[in-house]
């Protein structure tokens, strides 16, 4: 694809090659990331982060990955915050919104709303997620770290054994991360949910078409067993019609050190896009887990922050002028991965 001015709306705009290229930029980011080098590349360029439904990281990694880049941001968070609330369309919002920034970046709760955003904006938008439809950035920093992690065991993503676990059916990254790795070739994948969260039938159907193996099942003991990722889900409450209906999941599938010792590879790399959620009635990756070398949660985190500078640096047309307008930073900086 030709990334400038680009929107970013679904990961079926990815070959391969595109992907590599993404990841090849995002190497290319760890300096700054890691605050040993600044640079001001975007120096002057204004990010509209307009998140209508709730986000911590995907809201806070974008703006930072902006401003790392020299730029600045402008929020607008929640529907009430905004005209939208006054019955504004989303194409007034957009032609409005795109005359203030210089990219976007939409969340919103309805499938389809980003791609209805971008049709009408003077600027290129990225979706940060739209309903139970895509969300491409994170299936993107996923599989970054995915190959990452698999490279630190001397593995590739191309032949590897992963486990998706929980709320498969409206876990829109889990969705998007099924469509990057149908690019990919010989993957054993394992679906363990229960049988109304299953994975939707489309993506089963993609998977098997590009030749990948797809074991499905409800037992997470047998699914979880010599995995190299195993990838676990929180059940997408706000998907369900009601509270008490999304109530009967949680808690399913719970991970802990217990059942990873017993059930997993020593090796075997723990993920989630977070958020998970520790509550009692749920509790998805045991605090216990927190130890263990091979829970790579906070490193997808991080590695979000990579990925979206990458996105930004092609789609605005600069990475190869990141290092010109480059120095050492003049501050403490803490070890950050």
């Amino acid at each position: 694809m030709n990334f400038v001015g680009s929107h970013i709306l679904s990961v079926d705009q990815f070959v391969r090659a595109d992907i590599e290229r993404v990841f090849t930029v995002a190497d290319m980011m760890r300096p700054y990331a890691l605050r040993q080098k600044v640079t001001r590349v975007l120096e002057g360029a204004i990010l509209g982060n307009m998140f209508f439904e709730p986000s911590t990281r995907t809201r806070v990694s974008f703006g930072c990955a902006w401003n790392l880049l020299g730029g600045e941001v402008r929020e607008t968070t929640g529907i009430k915050a905004s005209a939208l609330a006054k019955g504004e369309s989303f194409y007034d919002t957009a032609r409005v919104l795109s005359g203030y920034s210089d990219l976007i970046v939409m969340r919103h709760e309805k499938s389809g709303s980003v791609a209805e955003f971008a049709a009408a904006s003077r600027v290129p938008v990225i979706n940060g997620g739209d309903g139970a439809n895509e969300h491409p950035s994170q299936a993107l920093l996923d599989l970054y770290t995915i190959s990452r992690e698999l490279a630190d065991h001397g593995k590739t993503v191309d032949g590897m054994t992963i486990a998706l676990v929980g709320d498969l059916r409206y876990g829109r990254a889990v969705h998007s991360l099924c469509k990057l790795l149908a690019a990919y070739q010989g993957i054993h994948f394992s679906l363990i949910s229960p049988e109304a969260l299953k994975l939707p039938d489309a993506y089963v159907e993609l998977l098997r078409n590009h030749g990948h193996q797809v074991f499905e099942s409800d037992a997470l003991p047998t699914g979880i067993q010599q995995a190299d990722i195993v990838y676990v889900t929180r059940t997408q409450e706000e998907r369900f019609d009601t509270l008490e209906e999304a109530q009967r999941y949680k808690g399913i599938f719970r991970l802990n050190q217990a059942i990873y010792t017993e059930f997993c590879e020593p090796n075997t790399v723990i993920m989630h896009p977070l958020p998970r959620d520790s509550r009692a009635d749920a509790n998805e990756l045991d605090n216990d887990l927190n130890d263990n070398p091979n829970l790579a949660i906070f490193r997808q985190t991080d590695n979000g922050v990579l990925i979206r500078m990458a996105l930004f640096a092609l789609i605005l047309e600069v990475s190869d002028q990141v290092e010109a307008s480059s120095r050492a930073v003049n501050w403490y900086t803490a070890k950050r991965f």
